[in-house]
C-alpha cells in the first residue's frame, strides 16, 4: 500500500496472523478461486514476459494464481507486512517460482519501477482510509506503462444504504467461516463503519477517474467483495 496510507495496516497482519493466513482463508476457497479465475481472463491479452506489480502481495496467492497459468510472467510484490513476505518468500521458493518474483518490504511508493503491464491488488483497499484513497491509486497509476491495466477487488458498499445491516449479516456468515469470536462477528459493523476505510462502489469509480484511468469495469461480486479493472490510457 502506499505510505498515505497508515501505517497501522501492518499492525493487521502481525505473527500470529501470518502464519495462519491461508489456512484460514482456505475456507473461503471457493469465492478466491473464482476471483482468481476472472483475475486470469480479465489480464489474458498481457503480453510475453510482462512485468506484474501485486500490491498487498500477502503469501503470495494472487502471484500462483497468475504464475500457474502464465510461465512467462515475470511479478513485483509489496507488502508492508514482513512476516507475510517472509511466508511468500518461502512458498514461491518451493514452488519453483521464486526466480522470477521480486519481493518489497514497504507500501506502493517503495516500488521505484513504473512500467508495469497490469497492478493487481485484492483485497487491500479497504485498509487504506478513505482521505488516503486518492493518493494510493494514483501511486498505482503512475507505477503502469501507458496501456497497462489495474485490477482490484475490495470491501465495498453504501454504509448508509437501507440495505447494509443486511449486508454485514451476509458478510458475518464470510467471517464466521474464517472462525471469528462472537465478539468480533458482533462488531463487525461497526469494523466497516469505523476501522476500516469502506466506501461505496460509485465512490471507488469516481476516486479510480479521478486518478487518471479510463472507465472503471465491474467484473467480480461475492457479498461485499467487489472487483473492478481500468486501464491507463495510451501515450
Amino acid at each position: 500500500m502506499s505510505n498515505p496510507a497508515s501505517n497501522s495496516t501492518s499492525d493487521f497482519f502481525d505473527q500470529n496472523i501470518a502464519d495462519s493466513y491461508d489456512e484460514r482463508n482456505s475456507r473461503l476457497a471457493p469465492i478466491s478461486d473464482g476471483l482468481h479465475f476472472l483475475l486470469r481472463l480479465t489480464l489474458a491479452s498481457l503480453p510475453e514476459s510482462a512485468r506484474v506489480l501485486c500490491v498487498g502481495v500477502g503469501t503470495g496467492a494472487d502471484i500462483f494464481a497468475l504464475a500457474s497459468e502464465r510461465a512467462d510472467l515475470k511479478f513485483v510484490g509489496v507488502d508492508p507486512s514482513a512476516q507475510m513476505l517472509e511466508i511468500a518468500r518461502y512458498r514461491l521458493d518451493e514452488a519453483g517460482i521464486g526466480a522470477r518474483c521480486e519481493l518489497v518490504h514497504g507500501y506502493v511508493d517503495a516500488v521505484a519501477e513504473r512500467d508495469f503491464a497490469a497492478v493487481v491488488s485484492l483485497l487491500v483497499a479497504h485498509f487504506v482510509q478513505r482521505e488516503d484513497r486518492p493518493a494510493f491509486y494514483r501511486a498505482i497509476y503512475d507505477r503502469l506503462a501507458p496501456g497497462g491495466r489495474f485490477l482490484s477487488a475490495e470491501i465495498s458498499g453504501d454504509l448508509d444504504a437501507p440495505q447494509f445491516p443486511a449486508m454485514v449479516d451476509d458478510w458475518r456468515q464470510v467471517h464466521a467461516l474464517t472462525g471469528a469470536n462472537e465478539e468480533s462477528l458482533a462488531s463487525l459493523g461497526d469494523t466497516l463503519r469505523n476501522v476500516l476505510g469502506v466506501i461505496g462502489p460509485a465512490e471507488t469509480e469516481a476516486l479510480w477517474r479521478e486518478a487518471g484511468f479510463a472507465v472503471p469495469v465491474p467484473f467480480f461480486q461475492a457479498f461485499m467483495i467487489r472487483g473492478w479493472h481500468a486501464d491507463k490510457p495510451s501515450a
